[in-house]
């Protein structure tokens, strides 16, 4: 059954503050990440690293992929206004973030991190692996609630009319004279791929559940974020089939979008890094040493 986009995008308004679902969907990614760390902290799947040092690498990420995402979306989407504008940089209240622009922010915070704890910079990127995918998930929910980042037109039932979606006139009509003509079936012809939808699952749910499963136990180094590379890479460049190019551009072929462009280098990076890790070392789980007088 086709359906129509009527969703507000603030969750809550009091007064002059407004705060908006995305801005919720990224608290729910990050309190994930948090519980489910603390969990392998716990575990000793870090090795001489307590829940201080997690809540530290968990802090750094999160610098890395709101500012890193934002600069990302910046030179990668929208390189000429920002030349124009650099002040653009700091408009994050108009949207736009890159998570090929995040994931080099969460790299260059993990880089650092890990540099401070003299730990190996794959074995925190191990660790970390599993912890995103939620917050991937959850962000593309962000999306879907937000209208934006809409797919293809669809013929199939499990369409969805977005009212920013629809061509001129239609897109400048009220929402209650769309609904009307909605309900005639006029707008059938515009429902569109809920590719938010799509990444959430792809991305959110399937790339958590095997990156959970697979570092259930003590892997090779490489091996979990050589999958989370690999597996996002093909999960987002066969998503771009069904989804609208960003800025409504094609680089190439008619099909090839800015997206895939992207993620060819983290195919590639992944299975790279599968296979280094099959002359790299396990790293065993070291169980926090309870301190000195406590009970057992």
């Amino acid at each position: 059954m086709i359906y129509f986009h009527d969703i507000d995008p603030i969750a809550i308004s009091l007064g002059p503050i407004k705060v908006h679902w995305y801005g919720i969907m990224y608290l729910l990614g990050f309190t994930a990440a948090w519980w489910l760390g603390r969990k392998r902290i716990a575990a000793g799947r870090l090795p001489g690293v307590d829940a201080n040092g997690f809540s530290d690498l968990l802090f750094y990420a999160m610098l890395g992929v709101v500012v890193g995402g934002r600069v990302g979306y910046m030179l990668f989407y929208a390189t000429s206004e920002f030349l124009h504008n650099p002040l653009l940089l700091f408009k994050v209240w108009d949207g736009g973030m890159s998570f090929h622009g995040g994931l080099l922010g969460v790299l260059l915070a993990a880089w650092w991190w890990s540099r401070k704890h003299r730990l190996h910079l794959f074995d925190t990127l191990d660790f970390v692996a599993p912890l995103v995918p939620l917050g991937l998930g959850f962000g593309r929910i962000g999306n879907f609630i937000g209208a934006e980042l809409w797919g293809k037109y669809t013929d199939g039932s499990w369409g969805v009319v977005f009212p920013s979606g629809l061509p001129a006139p239609l897109n400048g009509l009220d929402l209650t004279t769309l609904k009307a003509e909605f309900a005639t079936g006029a707008l059938n012809q515009y429902a569109r791929h809920p590719s938010q939808l799509y990444e959430a699952l792809l991305e959110g749910l399937v790339m958590f559940l095997v990156l959970w499963v697979v570092s259930a136990k003590p892997r090779h180094r490489y091996v979990i974020a050589g999958l989370f590379a690999l597996m996002y890479g093909i999960f987002r460049f066969a998503v771009e089939f069904v989804r609208m190019p960003d800025n409504g551009v094609y680089l190439a072929f008619d099909w090839f979008t800015r997206g895939q462009l992207l993620s060819l280098p983290l195919v590639a990076f992944g299975l790279v890094l599968l296979a280094l890790s099959r002359r790299a070392p396990v790293l065993q789980p070291v169980l926090p040493v309870a301190p000195e007088g406590a009970k057992a």
